[in-house]
């Protein structure tokens, strides 16, 4: 019974989704699901990627949190549109708390719609909401190895970010490791090594998301 039931909660949230999906794709904006653990760097890493590609794509932020604005306040101060969705409780957004967020955007003079899901290594990566990709963070304290240990994650993800790698000689980080384990489950993934704080790295993610959405908009122009 109790396996009836997630699975018709799965089903009805992948309809939704799908009709999201439908949706951004007719007004042609490229959507980023962002996962991690609580405090991996997600809300930094949006920040940079809006300041290095804000000339050059048109981007919204939807901002997932069990409560709280903070996050999107931050990303309000770069006066891009957010809209925050508090889940009361629940430890990821699915696809009808994000068609809700729909009128709070101009989705004709967008470009890239970036989702900051909840900070969960579990439900996240069940839960579609019409992304084109899902994006990871590992944080090296963290440790190398999550990829055994929440392999859904890694397995749904398009790209593995390891971030704050200025930390890995203090934190004993064993990138080897973390990188076979995550290929391991999901050998297409691409991985990039990253640190918000010092920008290492970050040019090879900026080049990823940019190649996906302009990818993505000559194959819609194409259809």
């Amino acid at each position: 019974m109790k396996i009836n039931v997630v699975t018709n909660i799965l089903d009805a949230n992948n309809r939704i989704a799908n009709e999201n999906r439908a949706f951004f794709d007719e007004k042609k904006v490229f959507v980023i699901n962002l996962m991690s653990s609580p405090g991996a760097g997600k809300t930094t890493l949006v920040e940079k990627t809006i300041l290095a590609l804000r000339e050059r794509f048109r981007i919204a932020v939807i901002e997932g949190d069990i409560q709280d604005s903070y996050d999107a306040e931050r990303i309000d101060k770069l006066n891009i549109p957010v809209v925050q969705i508090n889940t009361g409780g629940a430890c990821h957004l699915d696809g009808n708390m994000i068609k809700e967020t729909f009128a709070g955007f101009d989705f004709d003079n967008l470009d890239l719609l970036i989702t900051e899901n909840v900070g969960n290594l579990v439900c996240p990566a069940e839960f579609k909401i019409g992304e084109n990709a899902k994006i990871m963070i590992l944080s090296t304290p963290e440790g190398a190895d999550k990829p055994a240990k929440y392999p859904l994650m890694f397995g749904e993800s398009s790209v593995l970010l390891i971030n704050k790698i200025d930390l890995a000689p203090y934190v004993d980080f064993d990138f080897e490791k973390a990188r076979q384990s995550a290929h391991a489950i999901n050998p297409e993934l691409k991985i990039f090594e990253v640190s918000c704080k010092t920008d290492n790295g970050l040019k090879q993610w900026f080049a990823w998301l940019t190649a996906a959405i302009e990818s993505f908009q000559a194959g819609r122009e194409k259809g």
